[in-house]
Parts: structure tokens; C-alpha cells; sequence
């Protein structure tokens, strides 16, 4: 018997097609998708249904409410299919992927989050072999996680990233190995992909203002951070600091705003604003200064990766110190422990 997939159809690039005002929409995706799809050897294809959202989402407009929704259609159809494919837009797929990989912890099936930089209904396009790449993905192999798939690289979700805006290969994993490489030949890493649980699925109830970010430059002054706290529905900060996790430490007004938000019970994460490495707050006197003011240092985890985490881990009521101990606790291999003694400084 022919394995079954759901491709859920949410949005997003792979299904618009050209108009005056750029792309938009297409109505008649899914009469493409199967026209294209039928020029396949279907032995080959696992068997797929599509199910697409009435109001389709613009990932440049995603909210935590749309992680809701695509989470509950998951795991309303979970037991009916063997595989899912997740489209959607590359802007926000990285944020997605992550939040899903939280919602879905214990997973027994795949879930390959995918899309295109050129739509498919274009002539020359990225779009068919995603795609189709995916299908075979979600119904042939045994790979019990969210991924990403894009232009032959099979990536855990939590661990990527969008890194090119106009290439084909727009994703990467800057911290973690493919999961998988696709050529002539389906490549997977078995030792690298999540062994199956038992599922322990949990949606929370999303709060959308609980999680804010800042980035440090030369001179910030304190009152932006002052003004993205001040307001109770805020519970964490993630601040993106230099190198391995330094701030301005000179900047006496910035700290004391830091300090005020820890004391206020508010979780405030240190990420570097690398593209590649991880934090080891007090290597450098600097990121140090953080380490007094109770901060958490976010070890190796992406941006996508930590705000979706502890929006997941604030929508499911957890206070603020359990907060501080999941944060950096594995959950979906996003991350791993922070070693604070294992850099060495130049």
C-alpha cells in the first residue's frame, strides 16, 4: 500500500504567480501542482493530498497566530497520514520550523517545511524540485523531525536559517550539519536525525507581545531598551550581542535597563550576532557584566530557534526561573548545553 502525505499548502512564493503589482496568489495553484506532478512517474510519489488555508498567509506577515493554526492542522490530520509537507514562505520558514519542531516534541513522523524563490507557476523555476524532493522526503524515509528542505539540503528546522535572499540555495544550518544532502543520490545522516518518541504534542496559547529582541551597535542608547519593556505583557528579551555575547559594558545606562528588566522576573537571552559560533558569556570582562545581571547566555541557538522557544515556553505558563532552565535544555536538538569553560580566549 502506497504510503498517504498531506501537503499543507499555507502560503508563500511557490504559489503566487506575476502581476502588475509583483507576485500575488495564484487561484489556480493546485490545478498547477497537479498538471506538473502528473508528468512524474507516480510509483515514484507517495500518495498526497492538499489542503491549503482559505486566507493564505504572506510569511512577511506571520504571527504566532498563524503557528497556531498551522499547528492544530497538523494535529488534527496526524493520524491519517504518514508524512506532511508544510509550504510556506522563506521570509518567516526558518521561525516556523522552529516553532513547529517545539509543538510537535516526540514525533514519530515526518514534517518537511519547504517553498521556492521562484514560483511554480514561472517557466524556470526552484519550486517542482523542492517540491517533489520533499514529497519523497515525507513519504519514503524514516526522519522523525521538522526539517527544512532546500535545493538539496535536508536541515533541521530549529537549526536554520535564511541566509540568501535571491539564491536557489537561500538556507543553511550555520551551528549544526545537514541532516541530509540531495544530488544524484538521497544522501541522509541517520547518527544526526532525532530518534522517534513517544509523542508529547503541546500548542500553547501564544501570547504575541511576550517576546521582543535588540540588537546592540556602537552607541545605543538605553532607552530602547527601556521602551520594548515597558509594557507587563512583555516576559523576555533577547539581546544580540558582539562576538561571543558582548555588550557595551561601558554603557552604564544600557546595563542598569538590563538590570531593571531581569529584576522585574523579565528572561533576558544573550545570542551573538554571528552568523556562525556560540555565546560564552564571561570569556571577555564584557560579556561577564551579564553574567551578574542573571542573563542567559543562548549557547548555539539561532534567533528563529530562541524566539520561537520561549514564546512556546511562555505560552505553555512556565515561570520565569523554569523559563531560564529550558531555555538552553535541549528540547528538538535546537541547541546544545552552553560550556562556558571550553573557549579560549586569544
Amino acid at each position: 500500500m502506497k504510503r498517504q502525505i498531506l501537503i499543507l499548502y499555507t502560503g508563500g512564493t511557490i504559489g503566487m504567480r506575476s502581476s502588475a503589482q509583483g507576485y500575488v496568489p495564484d487561484d489556480g495553484f493546485e490545478a498547477l501542482l497537479k498538471a506538473q506532478l502528473d508528468t512524474r512517474p507516480a510509483d515514484q510519489l507517495p500518495d498526497y493530498q492538499l489542503l491549503g488555508f482559505e486566507q493564505l498567509i504572506d510569511s512577511a506577515n506571520l504571527t504566532t497566530d498563524d503557528w497556531s493554526k498551522i499547528g492544530q492542522t497538523l494535529l488534527d490530520n496526524w493520524n491519517g497520514y504518514d508524512g506532511f509537507i508544510v509550504l510556506h514562505g522563506t521570509d518567516t520558514m526558518a521561525y516556523t520550523a522552529s516553532a513547529l519542531s517545539f509543538i510537535l516534541q516526540g514525533m514519530d513522523k515526518p514534517v518537511i517545511v519547504t517553498g521556492s524563490q521562484v514560483p511554480l507557476s514561472e517557466l524556470r523555476n526552484d519550486a517542482l524540485d523542492n517540491l517533489v524532493t520533499s514529497m519523497m522526503l515525507a513519504g519514503n524515509y524514516k526522519i522523525p523531525e521538522v526539517c527544512v528542505y532546500f535545493n538539496g539540503r535536508l536541515l533541521r528546522g530549529n537549526r536554520s536559517k535564511k541566509t540568501k535572499s535571491t539564491g536557489f540555495d537561500a538556507f543553511d544550518s550555520p551551528n549544526f550539519p545537514w541532516l541530509g544532502e540531495v544530488g544524484i543520490n538521497i544522501g541522509l545522516r541517520p547518527e544526526l536525525i532525532l530518534s522517534p518518541e513517544k509523542p508529547g504534542f503541546k500548542l500553547p496559547v501564544y501570547q504575541p507581545d511576550a517576546v521582543v529582541m535588540v540588537q546592540t551597535y556602537p552607541g545605543i542608547p538605553a532607552r530602547i531598551i527601556d521602551s520594548l519593556i515597558d509594557t507587563e505583557e512583555v516576559r523576555a528579551l533577547i539581546l544580540q550581542s558582539y562576538g561571543v555575547g558582548n555588550p557595551p559594558d561601558k554603557n552604564q545606562a544600557l546595563i542598569t535597563s538590563l538590570e531593571k528588566a531581569t529584576g522585574r522576573g523579565i528572561v533576558v537571552v544573550n545570542l551573538s550576532q554571528c552568523y556562525q559560533g556560540s555565546v560564552y558569556q564571561g570569556a571577555y570582562a564584557t560579556g561577564a557584566t551579564l553574567n551578574r545581571l542573571s542573563v542567559i547566555p543562548g549557547a548555539d541557538l539561532t534567533l528563529e530557534a530562541t524566539f520561537a522557544k520561549l514564546h512556546h515556553l511562555i505560552g505553555l505558563g512556565y515561570d520565569a526561573e523554569r523559563i531560564r532552565q529550558q531555555i538552553t535544555t535541549p528540547l528538538a536538538g535546537e541547541c546544545r548545553f552552553a560550556d562556558q569553560n571550553s573557549f579560549a580566549c586569544p
